[in-house]
């Protein structure tokens, strides 16, 4: 019920297909940044599992919390849900909003809109990030039921109004963002709060293609998301249904939704065990280096020894590979390579090898190997620009323009670093931000 604030968030990020834009302007680099860049496309992770497997999926997304309890009886808006923005939001929250209430009455078929009205049913506040992180110090934002704003959250938060396993029926909802965050960092909040306000209350490391998944490798709601909470929203399901009665239906909803979906899987498959969540999550907290990095090892054993392969594993690398960043440095390479061929065994994976790709940009960057550093971003560039990263395509952008000086081209190096810092504004923010990513990149060189 949280976006988690791990160094994911604040490492790397991604985006879709390019806006067509005005020809760079060559001193952006130097004093004014270019315009923010923004995503038009509607490309949409496509669902490609079976109906069985995802109707496993929408069962453990229903009926049971992130901490591992479960809920009894699922719950959901009944009837027209109206969504609210408290004054003080930034301008991008607004736009991107509507473009994801937009999608929601396109493809989850969920009868939202957003309203003035002070009685909405949703309401999204910005709250100052170093309040926020008081009263929940590992979450970049959430979502609570039953408030609607943060005074009311701070006088209710330690009772059972804001259980959710108490609900039979949503109707009202609040949503906290920090109001210090990059434009990317709010939109991907909107996305992965507003859903669980709307649906599912869980996160499966399992899922390699949803933003129910606290790996935070999706940026913005995928078709997967989309057909969970369409099928929630289904007339064949309703609040108060138990596991077994939403069981009893699921399959032939599915069924009606995703006819493509319709073939082998039987819906079985391992859990994630408590002890490699535990351990996963120590990896990513604010706990001390050399803790973290026992936790991480201590996650790729228990991986490696359930033979999960896909997501679970490969960020069990991943996170190894990122906490040797600066201390190991063929560890931490050896754990990106590890990942990266992990993600390779399915289409579905794309977006989390250009993760890896940037990881693995900066080794070859610093080793002075141009040809090999574009080669990688070239081809992680597609796929951040489909997944709507900003901040992932900002950088390896930003990568390929220190290549292309390296390799003497400094016209092309030029106009690609030109065009990364539209992408970098609505990725990391301020102006500040932008130029420190930029920083960070072009010290890598040798």
């Amino acid at each position: 019920m949280n976006r988690a604030s791990t160094f994911m968030m604040a490492a790397l990020l991604a985006s879709c297909s390019p806006a067509p834009a005005a020809p760079p302007t060559r001193g952006a680099t130097a004093s004014a940044l270019p315009a923010m860049r923004g995503f038009t496309d509607n490309y949409v992770v496509p669902v490609t599992r079976n109906n069985p497997e995802m109707g496993q999926d929408f069962l453990d997304l229903s009926f049971r919390l992130e901490s591992g309890r479960a809920i009894a009886a699922m719950s959901r808006f009944e009837g027209p849900i109206s969504v609210r923005v408290a004054p003080g939001a930034p301008a991008t929250l607004i736009a991107d909003l509507e473009s994801l209430l937009g999608r929601l009455r396109k493809e989850a078929a969920i009868p939202i809109s957003r309203t003035d009205q002070a009685d909405a049913n949703i309401i999204v506040q910005t709250v100052p990030q170093k309040a926020l992180q008081r009263a929940v110090p590992n979450a970049a934002c959430f979502v609570v039921p039953n408030v609607r704003n943060w005074d009311e959250y701070l006088a209710m938060r330690k009772t059972s109004a804001v259980d959710w396993t108490a609900l039979q029926t949503r109707t009202k909802a609040a949503i906290f963002i920090p109001a210090e965050a990059a434009p990317q960092e709010i939109r991907d909040c909107l996305h992965e709060e507003l859903a669980q306000a709307l649906g599912p209350l869980n996160d499966l490391y399992r899922l390699p293609d949803s933003v129910f998944n606290d790996d935070n490798i999706h940026a913005v709601l995928t078709g997967f998301d989309m057909l969970i909470l369409r099928a929630t929203y289904a007339p064949e399901m309703h609040s108060g249904m138990s596991r077994q009665q939403a069981s009893d239906v699921i399959a032939p909803v599915l069924a009606r939704l995703n006819p493509a979906g319709q073939r082998g899987g039987t819906g079985v498959f391992p859990d994630t065990s408590r002890e490699w969540i535990s351990a996963i999550e120590a990896a990513l907290t604010n706990a001390s280096a050399g803790t973290r990095r026992q936790s991480a090892e201590r996650a790729v054993n228990m991986a490696q020894q359930f033979r999960w392969g896909g997501t679970r594993e490969g960020f069990s690398y991943y996170a190894m590979g990122r906490l040797q960043v600066g201390v190991n440095a063929s560890a931490a390479l050896a754990a990106f390579n590890r990942a990266d061929q992990i993600y390779s065994t399915s289409p579905s994976l794309q977006i989390h090898r250009a993760h890896i790709a940037v990881q693995k940009a900066a080794f070859t960057l610093s080793a002075g190997d141009a040809a090999g550093t574009i080669s990688l971003v070239d081809s992680a560039i597609p796929i951040a620009q489909r997944h709507h990263n900003a901040a992932l395509l900002a950088f390896l952008m930003m990568f390929k323009a220190e290549a292309l000086d390296m390799q003497g081209d400094s016209v092309a190096a030029e106009a690609v670093r030109v065009d990364s810092l539209g992408w970098a504004r609505y990725g990391f923010g301020s102006d500040a931000n932008v130029r420190a990513r930029l920083a960070e990149v072009r010290g890598l060189r040798p």
